[in-house]
């Protein structure tokens, strides 16, 4: 049932997000990142929301609270604090100004090689720190959602591989 349950909500996400946007022309920077300027306000808060919620919240910071308590949870207040921020004030100036990402906006206050150091920072910083965290934390619930050491008589730490595999 669990399987079936989440193939299914998989699915209904996928159709609303194609009906969503099948008449966006996703060939522009404001087509592909702001949805051709058409998005509303609720749709950009949920956005955001949406993206700062990743394994590392939903398994790392529930499991921490488990064991240790609430107090773990305040990261989480501080940065819907930050987002509520973000959205009311920096949010209308960028994209009043045209801007769609930060690179480009580093680019046009500064110059390409500033966008360029940034841009590889942010990206090494994301492949080493976060996406190894986010990897093993999904597997991690995955194994144990699905009970795959069990289910294939393996290991828990063999179990991760499965889970981690794109195919």
């Amino acid at each position: 049932m669990a399987i079936f349950s989440f193939i299914a909500f998989t699915l209904l996400v996928a159709v609303v997000s194609y009906m969503a946007t099948r008449k966006t022309n996703e060939s522009t920077a404001d087509g592909y990142f702001l949805g051709g300027r058409s998005l509303t306000a609720g749709v950009i808060a949920a956005s955001l929301l949406l993206t700062n919620l990743s394994t590392e919240q939903i398994v790392g910071l529930n499991g921490q609270a488990f064991s240790e308590g609430i107090l773990v949870m305040a990261w989480e207040t501080l940065a819907a604090i930050a987002m509520v921020v973000t959205v009311a004030f920096l949010l209308p100036r960028y994209l009043k100004g045209g801007i769609t990402t930060i690179p480009p906006f580093l680019e046009r206050r500064y110059d390409k090689t500033t966008k360029s150091i940034t841009s590889i920072l942010f990206l090494s910083g994301y492949v080493v720190v976060l996406l190894p965290v986010v990897l093993y934390s999904g597997a991690l619930a995955i194994s144990t959602m699905f009970n795959v050491p069990e289910v294939f008589d393996i290991s828990n730490t063999a179990a991760l591989c499965p889970c981690l595999s794109p195919h």
